[in-house]
């Protein structure tokens, strides 16, 4: 499938479980559709992007190893995703890789995701977290940054001064995973 193909094929796709599905699904059979995936979900200020930033999620959720070999275009370029619909999905792709970097078991994460690429989700969480972006987006940084924090000592600290900062006017989602995350700092 071409490039302008998988365009087209995800004009198709809309919010529905099942039609995402689909289409990752049919990058699932055929990976080399990844690459061309990321250019369409990385044209920033192109409404299908987030379309394709969907696909590539549900694509993560079962194949986090299809994205492995594009870490250095995907960490690049999270930063410059500004429309909603397609932050929640990168950042829950981020927190996919971040759990996966950091899980006990040996696997392909741990050995591809490099300082850079740390640095790069590291960035792109705080600013998800400080931004004005929907809870998910939020709470997946907040999972991702706990984690990082690990391996970063100075992130715990500014992670529990931004969620202390920002809780009162936070929503009652965004308080809920607050406390979880500060729960697990303190």
């Amino acid at each position: 499938m071409t490039k302008d193909q998988l365009y087209q094929a995800l004009d198709y796709v809309n919010h529905s479980r099942e039609k995402r599905m689909e289409m990752a699904l049919l990058v699932s059979k055929n990976p080399q559709m990844v690459a061309p995936l990321l250019e369409i979900a990385f044209d920033f200020d192109n409404s299908i992007s987030s379309k394709a930033c969907w696909v590539l999620e549900f694509t993560a959720t079962k194949n986090l190893s299809y994205i492995l070999p594009y870490l250095d275009v995907f960490t690049t370029n999270i930063g410059k995703v500004h429309l909603d619909s397609s932050v929640r999905p990168v950042a829950k792709i981020c927190e996919y890789l971040i759990k996966s970097y950091f899980h006990k078991t040996p696997n392909k994460t741990k050995e591809l995701l490099n300082e850079d690429h740390l640095e790069n989700i590291t960035t792109a969480s705080f600013d998800w977290l400080i931004g004005e972006h929907k809870v998910a987006a939020q709470a997946y940084s907040m999972t991702s940054l706990l984690l990082l924090g690990k391996k970063y000592d100075w992130i715990h600290p500014e992670l529990k001064m931004v969620l202390e900062q920002n809780y009162a006017a936070g929503s009652a989602a965004y308080k809920a995973r607050a406390r979880h995350t500060l729960a697990k700092l303190r």
